[in-house]
């Protein structure tokens, strides 16, 4: 009932379809997204620090689909084909998981949406990076996606060309991901300059978004988030939603009950394997490390 009611509580302003999808997926929202939610929601740039696996992507997507859900509701059901969120990735591969990862909330928020007896919004996403082939890059140009998944160099490149920039104009929310990995180098420098264009060429404050792992100190990643951009005490205009960075560790280190030797016989490979089989079989995901290829290919 606790869980529950957190979750409600977590997305009591969201739009219902966006509530009962994510309820229906997950059993609670994570720290990360109770805490950046709120934030998000009411137009405040915010970063959100947290490790890997706290749902800190999903704390953006979810709040930036739920406001085109509510335009979507308010248009009589259907979305203008135009540019809204840009989200800024620095691996294109990144970006391709993104998009996969994009479709089931936007596939179930759909379905919630219908059997309310809504219109699907038809919330469309698309990733722009050098890879991209000329055939997707002519369909974007004619039919802006709602969510455009790119890369800082090809957003830069967008920036740049007429076609970009028309798709651009209509943003209102960037998310950059993994931004720690792009604040101390030119590739962050480079990503700034671009971030102050696009709003530019808005015309309006954006909504930035951040993602970041591990970061001391975490208030100069939040100031480079906003840039020059600073509150009435002079700190970044930004609400830090820091989860701490120290996961749980259960520690141990086993040793099979034979003595361990430079060549080992079968026999005591075997009581490694067992073990090995144990720990697969108690834990959703195992990472086993080896010395070599051969020994992988064996184990």
């Amino acid at each position: 009932k606790w869980r529950l009611h957190m979750s409600s509580s977590a997305l009591e302003h969201s739009h219902p379809a966006v509530r009962a999808w994510f309820e229906s997926a997950f059993i609670e929202p994570t720290p990360a997204q109770v805490q950046a939610w709120p934030a998000i929601r009411s137009g405040r740039h915010t970063l959100v620090a947290a490790p890997t696996g706290s749902g800190k992507t999903l704390a953006a997507f979810l709040a930036a689909i739920d406001s085109l859900v509510r335009e979507a509701v308010a248009c009589g059901g259907q979305l203008p084909d135009e540019t809204r969120i840009v989200y800024v990735s620095p691996l294109k591969a990144l970006s391709n998981d993104i998009q996969r990862n994009l479709e089931a909330p936007l596939a179930g928020i759909a379905a919630e949406l219908e059997r309310m007896g809504l219109r699907d919004p038809g919330i469309t996403c698309a990733v722009r990076t050098g890879d991209t082939p000329q055939a997707e890059r002519t369909q974007m140009r004619k039919r802006a996606p709602h969510i455009v998944v790119t890369t800082p160099e090809t957003l830069y490149i967008l920036l740049t060309s007429p076609g970009g920039r028309k798709m651009l104009a209509t943003t209102r929310c960037v998310i950059v991901d993994e931004i720690h990995a792009l604040a101390p180098n030119k590739r962050g420098a480079h990503l700034a300059l671009s971030l102050e264009r696009l709003e530019r060429l808005a015309g309006r404050d954006l909504v930035r978004i951040g993602l970041s792992a591990t970061q001391k100190p975490i208030e100069a990643i939040a100031q480079f988030l906003v840039g020059d951009r600073r509150d009435a005490s002079g700190q970044a205009d930004c609400r830090i939603v820091d989860t701490g960075h120290v996961r749980e560790r259960d520690l141990a280190i086993e040793l099979p009950p034979a003595p361990l030797e430079a060549v080992m016989s079968g026999e005591v490979w075997q009581l490694i394997y067992d073990r090995l089989a144990a720990l697969v079989s108690e834990h959703r995901t195992t990472l086993i490390f080896v010395n070599t290829r051969r020994l992988a290919e064996r184990a």
